[in-house]
C-alpha cells in the first residue's frame, strides 16, 4: 500500500526537527534553592512574581533561620501594592503558617522603589533557636508520633516538634492518646505531665511541640546500673 512510506516519511521527519518532544513530560520540583525563587546575580536576595511568591520566601528564610534578606517584588501594580502584599504576607506567614507560628517572634519589612521592581528588606526575631528549626522532625501522620517520642526518650531529648504533613479531623486527639499510652508503658504516669503545643494555636495545625521533664528524659537515657546490664563479676 502506498500510504506506508508517506507515514514512514513523516515520523522521520518529525525527529529531525524536535516533534519528538511531544512524547516527552518534564517534571519538576520546586527546591528551596531553585532559581525561580533566587536572583541569580544578587546573593541573599529572593525574588517574587505574586502573593505566594513572598510567602513562599518567607518560609525559606525563616527554615534557614536567616535574620535579614532582601525580596524583589515584580509584576505587582504599584509600590503600593506590593508593599501591602509584603505586609499582608509577613503577618500570615508568621500567624498562620506552621513554621513561622513556631519559630518567629516578629518580621518587620521596609521597602523602596527599584527600576522595575520594589525590594523589600525583612528582618526576623526568632523565639527559636537555629538548631530547634533544623531539629524539626517530618511525619506523615499523627500516627508517627509515639515512635517519634519513644525515640526522644531513649535519646534522653527534652523537647521534640514534628512537622505533620496530613493532620486529619481528630489529630489532637490522636496525639493526647500516644502520649498517655506511651506515658504508661514508660511507667512516667506519675512525673509531671508533658506540654504540648500545636502550631497554629487555631485553625489548621501543622506542627506539634512536646516539652518533656529534663530529670525524667535523663533517666529513660541513663543506663542500667551494672548489677542490671548483664555484667558479671570473676567466678570465684
Amino acid at each position: 500500500m502506498k500510504w506506508r512510506p508517506m507515514v514512514w516519511m513523516l515520523v522521520s521527519l518529525c525527529l529531525l526537527t524536535g516533534c519528538a518532544s511531544l512524547l516527552e513530560r518534564t517534571y519538576s520540583k520546586v527546591e528551596p534553592h531553585s532559581s525561580r525563587f533566587w536572583e541569580s546575580e544578587a546573593a541573599d536576595t529572593l525574588r517574587a512574581e505574586n502573593y505566594q511568591d513572598i510567602v513562599n520566601d518567607l518560609l525559606i528564610l525563616i527554615g534557614q533561620h536567616t535574620e535579614s534578606a532582601s525580596l524583589r517584588l515584580y509584576n505587582f501594580e504599584d509600590d503600593l501594592a506590593a508593599a501591602a502584599a509584603m505586609e499582608q504576607a509577613a503577618a500570615e506567614t508568621q500567624q498562620e503558617t506552621p513554621l513561622g507560628a513556631y519559630a518567629v517572634e516578629y518580621m518587620t519589612s521596609a521597602g523602596q522603589s527599584r527600576r522595575g521592581y520594589y525590594e523589600a528588606t525583612v528582618k526576623i526575631s526568632y523565639r527559636r533557636t537555629a538548631e530547634q528549626v533544623q531539629s524539626l522532625v517530618n511525619a506523615t501522620s499523627p500516627e508517627a508520633v509515639y515512635s517519634l517520642l519513644d525515640a526522644a526518650l531513649d535519646e534522653g531529648r527534652t523537647e521534640l516538634a514534628i512537622r505533620v504533613s496530613y493532620w486529619g479531623t481528630d489529630g489532637r486527639e490522636r496525639v493526647e492518646a500516644a502520649v498517655e499510652q506511651l506515658r504508661k508503658e514508660r511507667g512516667l504516669e506519675e512525673t509531671p505531665t508533658w506540654q504540648v503545643n500545636y502550631y497554629p494555636d487555631s485553625g489548621q495545625v501543622g506542627l506539634v511541640e512536646f516539652l518533656m521533664d529534663s530529670e525524667t528524659t535523663a533517666a529513660m537515657a541513663a543506663p542500667p546500673p551494672k548489677d542490671q546490664a548483664g555484667e558479671t563479676g570473676d567466678a570465684e
